[in-house]
């Protein structure tokens, strides 16, 4: 059996930019539709449901709005370790049941934390109640697309590398 990549969108599509990573991921999903080593999953506010799909995927690319500390519809790519660290240095109250960093940590207790592994961030501008993002959010969508199908890409032809 061939390499299995999960791609996970997070965010309330409820509360306008908090939703970037599930309307990018749904984007991914119209282009990479048919693809059997692939999954798309609605990761909505994380809970701890998502440790086992986690824990099943040979490779992780997650898609969320990320305060960056930068202007509205920003994009920033954390591969690997940068991701983990990321992750742990930005444990900000969020509408999310549980963190990322919570997922981590129980994937690495059950022994599995996925090698390949990315997080795509966007700068929100706007959350609140609103079920659109905002122009500027919206605008990064084609950006982000671009960077997490590069990431696709590299997954699936180089298997196991980081």
């Amino acid at each position: 059996m061939g390499m299995k990549i999960l791609v996970l969108g997070i965010g309330n599509t409820l509360l306008t930019d908090e939703g970037a990573g599930i309307a990018v991921m749904r984007e991914l999903e119209k282009s990479y539709a048919g693809r059997d080593d692939i999954e798309f999953l609605d990761g909505g506010t994380l809970s701890f449901t998502l440790a086992v799909p986690i824990s099943v995927c040979d490779a992780l690319l997650v898609i969320d709005a990320a305060e960056l500390g930068d202007a509205p519809g920003a994009v920033r790519c954390f591969e690997g370790e940068e991701m983990d660290r990321f992750m742990g240095a930005n444990r900000k109250s969020s509408v999310h049941e549980v963190g990322l960093i919570d997922l981590m940590s129980i994937s690495l207790l059950t022994g599995h934390w996925p090698q390949q592994r990315a997080l795509i961030g966007v700068q929100p501008g706007v959350v609140g109640w609103g079920g659109m993002l905002t122009p500027e959010v919206a605008a990064a969508v084609p950006e982000v697309c671009l960077i997490a199908s590069g990431i696709l890409e590299r997954y699936t032809r180089y298997p196991g590398l980081e």
